[in-house]
Parts: C-alpha cells; structure tokens; sequence
C-alpha cells in the first residue's frame, strides 16, 4: 500500500501561518520554523496586552483627570473623595473626557467635589 502524506493539510496549515507572519522581518516570514515561533510569540503578546489595557486606559484618564485638577488647586485624590462624599457617580472615563472637552463643566463638578482656590 502507498504512502500518503495528507499534503492537502499540511499545506493548508503552513499557508495559515505564512498568511499571519505576512510582513514579518526577514526569515520570520518565510521560514516555517522562524514563522511558526513568531506568530506564536505575536499571539501570546497579544492575549496578554488586551488583558493590559484596560489598566492603560485607567492609569491615562487619571492622569488626565489629575491635570485638570491641578488647574483648580485640587489633587486628584481630594477631588475624586469631594466627589464620592457629594455622591456624586462619575467613571473615570468621563471624567477625563470632561476635563478635555469640557473645562467648564469639569470646573463645576471641581468646585462641588473638592474646595476650588
């Protein structure tokens, strides 16, 4: 009986991961081992910063939120307690939207939540 070697599959398979090595450097685009670690490797960094990035995101807004504070003489820790005693329930996100497009409206929530000079 005939050997076979099932060339459909393998094909189809060394075709998927040249496709997601395409624009790699050097032989990590065209070498089947050097490409195979590389999209391997490409796969796990990515799994790991989507898990990143929320966190990112956080650690921006914050920043930004504490920059316009700054404006009004507030740390961000006593603007951010002001808000939470006033119950006032604002994410961070907005916030750091609101202190970007809307100065004015942040000033408001700036003079409730904490005491502006």
């Amino acid at each position: 009986m005939p050997r076979t070697k099932n060339v459909v599959a393998s094909r189809r398979r060394r075709k998927n991961i040249s496709r997601k090595a395409k624009g790699y450097y050097g032989g990590r685009s065209r070498l089947l081992r050097t490409m195979r670690d590389a999209v391997r490797r490409a796969a796990a960094n990515s799994y790991a910063h989507r898990r990143k990035r929320p966190g990112d995101f956080r650690r921006l807004w914050i920043i930004r939120i504490n920059a316009a504070c700054r404006r009004y003489g507030l740390s961000y820790s006593k603007f951010i307690h002001g808000l939470k005693e006033q119950d006032i329930r604002i994410d961070r996100k907005m916030l750091a939207d609101m202190a970007v497009r809307e100065p004015g409206a942040f000033k408001a929530l700036a003079e409730k939540g904490g005491a502006v000079r």
